[in-house]
Formats: structure tokens, C-alpha cells, sequence
């Protein structure tokens, strides 16, 4: 994902994050190369809307990324395909459907993305409940972070989250921070919202969650002022 700092090359998905940096350079070189003056004001007004969709979704004002994320598709929708961060703002609108729609076309664009694989998930176990979220669980390529392959298990076979989380409790603090989200979320799936709370705060409060500039560093935070819990 283009505005996640993630993990390190050793252990990132390395291969999505300049993916989707490239792809929406390339439409922007395309739109300029072909479009002419309009082309180039297309293309700067497209990529000004998924930048401003981001810095109001890390203000907490997700109705309004999800205004920019929209706009950026009226002016070019090539870029529906791409827009993950149009899905996490359908997910907190509880706009489920459409936050799956949009997964789902993520991944089929790039079958090694993980997190958007349970993404979709997420927003599935809403609309048909868990078993069949589960059933209908996005098949992905194998992540490189170990992090990311523990958590796709736990919502691909069901699973543990506490151990999740424990086997992870000595690891860098990025991946204490996955882990904890990711269990946060799959406790809400199971509308278990008291564990959510306990991980997805404990989340924020990682050294990581709480310094980070990884757009999910930011999404674990607007995930608690959504819900009205407090992670200070």
C-alpha cells in the first residue's frame, strides 16, 4: 500500500507498496503524455484528492476522505482499483458492501495483498456473518512479513489471538503493533468488542502506533475515536 511505511524490505510486502506507488505515477505520466494541459490538470487534481482523502481520514474525518476518495474516481476511474483507502473509510461508515466491492477489486489487481484480502473479510463477516466471511475468504499469495502470515491464518482457520500477540510479544515493535490490530479486529469480527478495545488500544500505545506515520498507525487511532475509546 503507497502510504504505508510498513516493515523493512527483509520482511515488508515489498512488492505492493511500489506497486501502487508506481501505478498512480504511471496514470499521471500517462494523463500528461496523452492528455495534453488537461490531461496534466486531471492528473494533479486526481492525486491532490487521494492526498487530501488521506490527511482528513488521519484527522478523524473520515466522510470527507471518502468525498476526496470519490472525487479522485470522477476524474480518473482508473483509480478505483487502487483506492484501498477508500475501502478502510466504507468500513468505518459502516458502509460494509461497498468496502468489500472495493477490496475485492484491490486484490484482483494485486493477488499478494494480504491485508486487503482481510479487509474484505472484515466488511464480509458484517454483511453474511463470520463462516461465511470465512468461506469466502480472498485467496492471496504468501506474505513475506511473518507478521502478516500469522494473522491471514487466524482469519482464514479461526484461531487465537492472545497467542497471536504472545508470539510476537519479543519481536520488533512494528510487529507487536501488527499483531495487535489485526487480533483487535478479529475480536470485532466476533463482535467481541471488549477485547477489540483491549488490542487495538494497546496497539495505539506501541511505540510504533504511537510514532508511526504508516497509514495504519493513523487508522488504528481513528479506529478508537469511531468506537469513542480513549488509547491515551
Amino acid at each position: 500500500m503507497a502510504a504505508r511505511s510498513h516493515l523493512p524490505p527483509t520482511s515488508q510486502k515489498a512488492s505492493t507498496v511500489p506497486r501502487r506507488a508506481f501505478l498512480s505515477s504511471a496514470s499521471a505520466i500517462w494523463d500528461a503524455l496523452t492528455g495534453g494541459p488537461g490531461g496534466r490538470a486531471r492528473a494533479r487534481a486526481d492525486s491532490a484528492s487521494i492526498h487530501r482523502g488521506m490527511i482528513l481520514f488521519r484527522q478523524g474525518d473520515v466522510s470527507g476522505s471518502l468525498a476526496e476518495f470519490d472525487r479522485a474516481i470522477e476524474l480518473d476511474n482508473r483509480q478505483k482499483a487502487y483506492l484501498w483507502q477508500r475501502g478502510l473509510s466504507l468500513y468505518y461508515l459502516n458502509r460494509f458492501e461497498e468496502g468489500a466491492e472495493q477490496f475485492r477489486l484491490d486484490v484482483a489487481e494485486n493477488p499478494n495483498d494480504t491485508e486487503e484480502s482481510i479487509w474484505c473479510f472484515l466488511c464480509e463477516a458484517r454483511v453474511f456473518g463470520v463462516d461465511e466471511a470465512r468461506e469466502r475468504l480472498l485467496e492471496v499469495g504468501e506474505d513475506p512479513r511473518p507478521v502478516m502470515r500469522e494473522v491471514y491464518n487466524m482469519f482464514k482457520y479461526g484461531g487465537d489471538p492472545e497467542k497471536l500477540v504472545a508470539s510476537f510479544a519479543n519481536g520488533r515493535d512494528v510487529e507487536v503493533f501488527y499483531a495487535s490490530l489485526y487480533s483487535g479486529l478479529y475480536y470485532e469480527s466476533m463482535d467481541d468488542m471488549d477485547n477489540a478495545k483491549l488490542y487495538i488500544v494497546a496497539a495505539c500505545q506501541t511505540s510504533y502506533g504511537s510514532r508511526s506515520e504508516d497509514y495504519m498507525a493513523s487508522l488504528a487511532k481513528v479506529h478508537c475515536s469511531c468506537r469513542n475509546w480513549s488509547f491515551t
